[in-house]
């Protein structure tokens, strides 16, 4: 989840996505209830008519409304954000379940520590980035789908808004920084982005150079979700799979992983000095 694009490809079986919409709600049966108590029966049948004309097929080429839609649509029948709810529990509905099981707890962690081998982390990513990796791995899927995987991507973000927002720490490999994913352009806003993030206390980044040479975990990327109960969640991810990890020796062998990672990486302020070089060069390569 926290950059190949292949691991959010919703599963290519009928059923499975009817499961998955089955399991996905992202609201809780009080707050459902709470919010539609809120909106007037002239809004509620209003918007229950667009729901039912809006809701997509994807064999005939149909797509889900984009979220600045759903938001117009919200003020005009002062639904009280009720369809930009419903159009995020419809997005992510199409995610596969170890997807959904991640960001689900990835949603309750109270710190949240990251390897990427290749790409920069997910919540870390901006929508032109995130944009750029969905584009060139998905060539034949639609504009309009590519935009809400991105949508889904961006709205990850919303873990550092939380009342009592995780503790975020990234180690990316130097390759991250120096593949231009998008172009110059596209890499000086996501480096600056980047270095934007660690501005607050919560969110720490470190970049493991191409000096230190091999490392545990080249050609893959690794998330370790603590919760406040002291617990820890692994998750591993490849090129076209997931999986979530919660026996204690497997995620004891991941935090090891991480660790050695973590001893070969150069330090914060050492680190943010290479992202900073790495713009300077892009940057450099645009006024040319």
């Amino acid at each position: 989840m926290d950059g190949r694009p292949y691991a959010s490809r919703p599963s290519t079986q009928p059923g499975e996505r009817s499961a998955a919409r089955s399991r996905a709600p992202l609201l809780s049966a009080t707050r459902r209830t709470s919010r539609r108590e809120s909106v007037s029966p002239r809004a509620r049948k209003r918007s229950s008519r667009l729901l039912t004309r809006g809701q997509p097929s994807r064999s005939r080429g149909e797509q889900l409304p984009s979220e600045a839609l759903a938001e117009d649509l919200d003020t005009h029948f002062a639904t009280d954000g009720l369809l930009a709810e419903l159009l995020s529990m419809a997005q992510e509905a199409s995610i596969p379940d170890y997807g959904r099981a991640v960001l689900e707890r990835e949603g309750k962690a109270a710190r949240i520590q990251v390897f990427g081998s290749s790409l920069i982390p997910g919540l870390l990513q901006t929508e032109d980035y995130a944009h750029a990796l969905f584009r060139e791995s998905l060539p034949g899927e639609s504009e309009e789908r590519t935009s809400e995987r991105v949508a889904t991507r961006m709205r990850r973000k919303r873990v550092f808004e939380r009342q009592q927002a995780p503790y975020y720490w990234a180690i990316m490999d130097e390759a991250a920084l120096k593949r231009p994913i998008g172009g110059s352009a596209c890499m000086m806003a996501q480096l600056r982005q980047v270095l934007t993030a660690v501005e607050t206390s919560q969110v720490a980044v470190q970049v493991l150079p191409f000096s230190q040479g091999e490392h545990p975990m080249l050609g893959g990327s690794l998330s370790l979700l603590t919760f406040r109960n002291g617990s820890t969640t692994g998750y591993v991810e490849s090129f076209f799979s997931g999986e979530l990890l919660e026996s204690p020796d497997k995620v004891l062998a991941l935090t090891h992983m991480f660790d050695v990672a973590r001893s070969k990486a150069l330090p914060e302020h050492e680190s943010l000095a290479l992202i900073r070089d790495y713009l300077r060069r892009y940057e450099d390569e645009d006024d040319s």
